[in-house]
């Protein structure tokens, strides 16, 4: 069975930058596939994309979407020339809605930061077909992870699930002399390593009370690709990277 992966995507286009605020993080994206077996294609539930109902990239040549602000001029030059996979964009489409969730397929989008900055320090030959899958603009943890549920059958197929974005992420917070937030993470390593599915799924649901969850996610966008992970497990996660990152805690969870 194909893993499952929830992990930190960094600060905009600075991973592949040669930042050294992103260094160990970068380190980490090296080295993970190593651990993640042979997949046929990957399917990426980015931070950086929301709709009113699940939705997919279809195009089989997808462009770069330069979604960061500020940057240097080489930012914008960043190339990833994986290929699309319409025909897996079809298959996930049918698989949710199998499970009653109606989705759509957009033909023209391209992939965001979210996606190409791990994935070309994943992946740098590209040769993996990706497809992207949006969150939802509702933001409800229940459906995100139902829509992970429904994604389990790609496991059998070779398809690798990641979700990409952060568990600490307050903008504000970021360049603070002291973070907090650490409880936070400690709470969600607690409830992905030691819980059960049926334990860990309420806690996901109601994570706004979990300490310091309103500081970590001011808005929980970069959270929600994690449940979409779980959602898509069979059992309990492992930790594969746990460090600070821009002065605050930030973690990356595994399922086998």
């Amino acid at each position: 069975m194909t893993p499952v992966l929830y992990l930190p995507h960094g600060a905009g286009p600075l991973p592949l930058l040669d930042d050294p605020s992103q260094s160990t993080l970068s380190t980490f994206l090296k080295t993970i596939p190593a651990h993640l077996g042979n997949p046929t294609a990957v399917l990426v539930i980015s931070a950086h994309w929301e709709e009113k109902q699940p939705t997919l990239t279809g195009s089989k040549t997808p462009q770069l979407i330069y979604d960061y602000y500020g940057f240097e001029p080489r930012a914008y030059t960043l190339e990833y020339k994986a290929q699309g996979a319409p025909d897996l964009a079809k298959k996930v489409e049918k698989y949710l809605h199998v499970k009653d969730i109606q989705a759509h397929i957009d033909e023209t989008r391209g992939f965001d930061h979210g996606v190409f900055v791990p994935l070309k320090l994943m992946y740098p030959q590209a040769h993996l077909p990706i497809v992207q899958l949006s969150l939802v603009k509702s933001l409800s943890p229940s459906l995100h992870i139902h829509m992970g549920e429904a994604l389990r059958p790609l496991r059998q197929e070779g398809v690798l699930i990641i979700g990409s974005g952060l568990s600490f992420h307050n903008m504000r917070a970021y360049g603070l002399p002291t973070i907090q937030g650490e409880a936070f993470d400690c709470w969600l390593q607690k409830t992905l390593l030691e819980s059960d599915y049926e334990t860990a799924k309420q806690k996901l649901i109601t994570w706004e009370n979990a300490p310091q969850a309103r500081y970590a996610h001011p808005r929980e966008e970069h959270l929600l690709p994690l449940h979409v992970c779980f959602g898509a497990s069979t059992q309990g996660a492992k930790l594969a990277f746990s460090d600070s990152f821009m002065g605050a805690k930030v973690s990356a969870f595994l399922w086998e």
